[in-house]
């Protein structure tokens, strides 16, 4: 999976003009997604398993198929290693 973009929750909130976003479950697959207006995106596993304490949405391409997607993740997921915050 490619990281295209990463924004904070208010950010993304603010440029999609959303007041909320929830977090669902299908009761089928036992997979969480998120909601917003009338769209979906993907969440990770630490959303699952209720370790998400610090949540970004970024924008990925997936690896395999090409598609582009929302991802809600705990921030520095995503294979790289924050150096520094400025």
């Amino acid at each position: 999976m490619k990281f295209l973009k990463a924004m904070s929750v208010a950010e993304f909130k603010a440029q999609h003009n959303v007041e909320k976003i929830e977090v669902k479950r299908n009761e089928h697959t036992g997979k969480c997604f998120f909601v917003y207006g009338f769209e979906t995106g993907a969440c990770s596993r630490k959303v699952e398993t209720g370790e998400l304490t610090n949540p970004v949405i970024s924008e990925v391409c997936s690896a395999d198929t090409g598609d582009i997607f929302f991802l809600l993740h705990q921030k520095g997921e995503g294979g790289a290693t924050t150096l520094a915050t400025l």
